[in-house]
């Protein structure tokens, strides 16, 4: 297999073997095994670690073997938690980075009809497929999926009135190249939401994205949740 199609699958099975070692080790302390207990709970602080690790240094997206992953419970960053905070609006153009299978965009893009459209890119055409298809049961219309890259936006300046990522930002190979793109295609009025959650393996932890995204060009507006789990606001800064 080449390097390039395994790093994903191989920092996959870290990250399945660190949630099976955490199940196990809350079997055994169940069942009062308490050494083995621990010992499983050190295996997966390891695994989770190493993910971390490896994410950082080599950013990748989420395989889509891995799509199941996208159906469980959101938490803090289920669609509707995304709803409040975006307040998407009838006819608004918004933009999603990162849709994977669509578990956000199909309940945001019917708040933008009748006119509004929700634009979503994603750098695997398989995620894409399925969220056209799942579109389709659904009767959303209103979604229009481009395969690209999100440090090198293929869209026109100043024409989006907002964009999110759920999860995403750490997976691309070079945040600050997406933030600044995002300035460029965001109006001058626009928002940006970006979500995170401490379990993924690519979290980016709020102080250093507000720090990222000024540089890029963004105000840090406000924040939503606690600093593990939390969804950030931006503006564009006014030039």
């Amino acid at each position: 297999m080449p390097q390039d199609k395994a790093h994903p699958v191989l920092k996959a099975w870290l990250f399945y073997f660190s949630l099976a070692a955490w199940a196990l080790g809350l079997i055994l302390l169940v069942l009062g095994r308490v050494g083995w207990a621990l010992a499983c709970v050190a295996l997966a602080l390891i695994a989770d670690t190493a993910s971390r690790l490896w994410s950082r240094k080599s950013p990748t997206p989420m395989p889509y073997f891995m799509r199941w992953f996208l159906h469980l419970p959101r938490g803090p960053q289920s669609p509707e938690r995304l709803r409040q905070i975006l307040r998407p609006q009838s006819g608004e153009r918004i933009l999603e980075i990162g849709p994977g299978i669509g578990v956000h965009a199909l309940p945001i893009a019917p708040r933008l009809l009748p006119d509004g459209v929700l634009d979503v890119l994603d750098v695997q055409q398989e995620m894409l497929d399925e969220l056209a298809v799942r579109a389709q049961r659904a009767g959303v219309t209103n979604i229009v999926p481009r395969l690209g890259d999100a440090q090198e936006l293929p869209y026109p300046s100043h024409i989006f009135d907002a964009a999110y990522l759920v999860g995403v930002l750490g997976e691309i190979p070079d945040p600050p190249a997406a933030l600044r793109q995002l300035v460029r295609v965001l109006k001058p009025s626009g928002r940006l939401i970006v979500s995170e959650i401490i379990i993924d393996p690519d979290f980016i932890p709020l102080g250093g994205l507000i720090g990222t995204a000024k540089e890029a060009g963004f105000d840090f507006d406000h924040s939503a949740g606690p600093r593990f789990a939390y969804s950030a606001v931006f503006r564009p800064l006014a030039v």
